[in-house]
């Protein structure tokens, strides 16, 4: 009969795991008193002291469960847990994390007091007074901060996985918060030089170019520049070498969410043959909807106003609502713990669409397979957030040539034998499956 014995974590490991729990439950409580209390005590000291204490007490229980497990060990559990496993907890996170973006897009009033809590930082970052967005922004930025470091010891085994995390975390921290803060403390235009057409879809609209250009000078003329360089000639090559990875696993915010807070959940994209045609079915005609949206806009501003009136605004918003709005904030992080981490990466982000046409038809990247050593044990297709199967690329020996694939190399991790390999390998024969041996090239000497 087989035994299965339980290692019991050290004193000192599990007093820290306690403490970081608590410390966590006070952040928590000093956030939710400056959200409802603000005019009762200072939503500064409750606020600003809970996010403070919240993130400390992330980081020491993160520090010491991760560090603490074996590397064979970090998944495990992950369909037993409450969390993780659509239970009631993952239901009460989806609940909250929808309920923060419908009050955040429609009743921003109601955060007052946490905007209130971060208004010190935003006008010693910015010298601007705080809002929504800057509260926004601070949230998102510390998911990421917090969940990276989570990311880092949970795959500290993989130096690709070590640097990829590293740069998501960087480009968040440094391109998508403090450039555009410290552009605002300059006088300069906000701008994320980490988003650009058609992800950042307004960035190409002409009131945006007219307003970057008018008051940014020189620096406005550079941001333009900048956005249609990177849509239409870095984007093409930079795909090219390195497929989509390049940016969706290692610069865009949205990919660095997923890829640090929205970890815990990526075994839960679907992978059906349905989820797939919805996929194709939504996500590439939103990409046509920005392409028009923008064109009729010039077209529009061209003729000023005499083609299409008010027709090419009303374009514009309706996609801010419907895709800006509701699918990549309420939809596309607030269901997570319940769809997965790339629900928006899935089926609703323009940008994954454009590189997604040129990694399948152009690019030079594939996963590459070694059927001949796949065991059938399903990690690669369990833990492919953007819900492709994996493992039958493995079994038949062909190489993953995906426009989904966001290439973030995590099927190539979990294997254990070693058959995913993230090549950029040349054209030539890139759909070339790896010779494998059949019955009938055997022979048996008697």
């Amino acid at each position: 009969m087989q035994t299965t014995t339980t290692t019991l974590a050290p004193p000192t490991q599990q007093f820290s795991k306690t403490a970081g729990l608590l410390l966590i439950s006070l952040g928590l409580l000093g956030v939710l008193v400056a959200a409802v209390g603000a005019q009762a005590v200072s939503p500064v000291l409750t606020g600003g002291g809970g996010m403070l204490v919240f993130t400390l007490g992330s980081l020491l229980y993160i520090w010491q469960s991760r560090q603490g497990k074996a590397l064979s060990e970090q998944n495990n559990q992950v369909w037993r847990q409450d969390a993780t496993a659509r239970g009631a907890s993952a239901w009460v996170i989806g609940f909250v994390l929808t309920g923060f973006y419908v009050l955040l897009y429609w009743f921003p009033e109601t955060l007052q007091g946490l905007v209130q809590a971060v208004e010190p930082f935003s006008q010693w970052l910015r010298n601007r007074p705080a809002d929504q967005w800057f509260l926004y922004g601070t949230f998102y930025t510390l998911a990421v901060l917090i969940m990276g470091v989570f990311a880092l010891l949970k795959y500290r085994s993989s130096r690709y996985h070590i640097i990829r995390t590293i740069s998501v975390m960087f480009f968040q921290l440094g391109f998508a918060f403090l450039l555009p803060g410290l552009l605002l403390l300059l006088n300069k235009p906000e701008f994320y030089f980490s988003y650009f057409w058609p992800l950042k879809y307004d960035y190409l609209f002409p009131s945006t170019v007219g307003y970057l250009v008018q008051d940014g000078a020189a620096l406005g003329v550079f941001m333009v520049f900048w956005g249609a360089v990177l849509s239409f000639l870095a984007t093409p090559v930079l795909t090219y070498f390195y497929g989509k990875r390049w940016y969706c696993s290692w610069v865009c915010g949205c990919g660095g969410l997923a890829e640090t807070a929205g970890d815990p959940y990526r075994h839960l994209s679907d992978k059906s043959r349905s989820a797939w045609r919805w996929e194709v079915a939504i996500l590439y005609p939103i990409l046509g909807f920005v392409i028009i949206t923008t064109l009729a806009l010039w077209v529009n501003s061209w003729s000023e106003g005499k083609l299409l009136g008010d027709l090419s605004g009303g374009f514009a918003s309706t996609y801010g609502f419907f895709i800006g709005a509701i699918f990549s904030g309420v939809v596309g992080v607030g269901f997570y713990p319940i769809m997965g981490n790339r629900v928006w990466c899935r089926f609703g982000c323009p940008m994954a669409a454009y590189l997604g046409l040129l990694q399948k038809h152009f690019s030079r990247f594939r996963i590459t397979t070694n059927g001949g050593q796949c065991i059938s044990c399903g990690n690669c297709s369990t833990y492919c957030e953007m819900g492709i199967d994996v493992r039958w690329y493995a079994q038949q020996g062909e190489p993953i040539i995906r426009a989904s694939c966001v290439g973030c190399g995590i099927c190539a991790h979990v294997c254990p034998r070693g058959v995913l390999k993230l090549e950029n390998g040349p054209r030539e024969h890139r759909y070339a499956a790896t010779p494998l041996i059949k019955r009938d090239d055997l022979q048996i000497l008697s």
